[in-house]
């Protein structure tokens, strides 16, 4: 049977020992890293050739390191996780030569997602029961949603994976091995087209509308209470600045509190989408049309950018691509200068003076409807578009 392979990513609930392990060995591979960074700029400086990822860890472990007995703590973590840190920076680097990216950028404490990377290596590494899991150097961490990731007795495998830190939590993501599952396309469904927006978060041509979860009461809530958090944070910062008694422990425990709220609020988004995503698919259409939005320019208007960001619309569009492509669903883009919001679904005219604000569409053949489900409606029914 051929083998696919999918991520699965959840919190996990590691010793106090097991925490100072994960903190350890992401500062190694931080640090590691910046200084990957650091020797070949002055490489490049001093006119000299380009020190690759390979070449540097020969030259850390036979030259600098003996030299250099101060910086021997690097042995202590774990091996795997340092080399790929390391890779990682010289992918950044052909990125960079290749101009399909900027100079690579240092890590900074707090700031940056620097995760601690596993790779199997024997039979045990990588094992997974219901409740935990084994990862090479911490061994059995106890996993917090059981059942999620799959067991390695049923005929799943880990190849791969990360621990990552995110506001004092802790996160194992791994790559899995699966068996591939064989989909019978349903191409007796109708489709579906989706329209997403501001107001309403997707309204879909079935009728179906999934409201802006950024107006409920409960984020709403999270919100101002971000807002209060933040405020009180700013005051420390500036009274360290002035020269008052302000503790640093005091400012990185604030600093906590407001990271946490950040994740919290970005949970219950991400959490409302994903189910939003499996309530669509799980009604097996025989493809599903989008829009490709423009949302870097929606991003420049300075009175709509924060609510665009929350509604986090790129990643909507790769989460569904992926579960489209998992259940043998075709997913159709159409393209972003398509106007789906000014055709009369009707007759099919097009009404160019259509303004944002006029939220019933009204055409002159007596056509009314709502604005965003006559958009949904001319999706669906789409004759020019790219399959994702």
């Amino acid at each position: 049977m051929r083998k696919l392979l999918k991520s699965f990513k959840t919190e996990i609930n590691p010793t106090e020992e097991q925490k100072v392990k994960i903190r350890k060995t992401i500062g190694t591979c931080r640090f590691i890293c910046n200084f990957y960074l650091a020797h070949n700029k002055e490489l490049h400086e001093n006119g000299e050739r380009f020190m690759s990822s390979h070449q540097f860890r020969v030259w850390l472990n036979n030259e600098y390191m003996p030299n250099h007995p101060e910086y021997a703590w690097i042995k202590e973590a774990y091996s795997k996780a340092v080399t790929q840190s390391v890779n990682h920076g010289e992918t950044a680097f052909k990125k960079f030569f290749k101009h399909q990216g900027g100079f690579p950028k240092f890590k900074k404490k707090g700031k940056s997602d620097v995760k601690m990377y596993f790779v199997k290596n024997n039979p045990k590494d990588c094992r997974c029961e219901r409740h935990r899991i084994n990862i090479p150097s911490l061994g059995w961490v106890r996993v917090k949603e059981k059942g999620y990731i799959p067991v390695t007795k049923d005929g799943y495998a880990i190849k791969s994976g990360s621990v990552s830190m995110k506001a004092g939590r802790f996160y194992v993501s791994v790559l899995a091995e699966i068996p591939d599952r064989k989909i019978t396309t349903n191409d007796y469904r109708e489709g579906i087209g989706i329209d997403l927006g501001l107001k309403d978060f997707a309204i879909l041509s079935n009728g179906k509308t999934y409201k802006n979860i950024n107006r409920s009461a409960r984020l709403q809530k999270l919100e101002k209470r971000l807002i209060r958090e933040q405020r009180c944070l700013s005051r420390k910062y500036e009274n360290l600045k002035k020269g008052e008694s302000t503790q640093k422990a005091n400012i990185q425990k604030q600093k906590l509190k407001v990271q946490k709220l950040y994740h919290r609020i970005d949970n219950v988004r991400t959490d409302y989408m994903n189910k939003t995503i499996a309530e669509i698919v799980k009604t097996k259409p025989s493809y599903i049309t989008i829009e490709d939005l423009n949302v870097s320019g929606m991003m420049k208007n300075r009175h709509l950018s924060k609510t665009v960001a929350s509604q986090k619309f790129c990643e909507f569009k790769v989460k569904l691509q992926a579960k489209c492509k998992e259940n043998g669903i075709e997913l159709r883009v159409v393209d972003r200068w398509y106007p789906s919001s000014k055709i009369c679904h009707c007759c099919g005219a097009v009404k160019k003076a259509l303004k944002l604000s006029d939220r019933i569409y009204r055409c002159d053949c007596g056509y009314v409807e709502d604005r965003d489900f006559n958009a949904a409606l001319n999706l669906r029914d789409a004759l020019t578009y790219e399959v994702a």
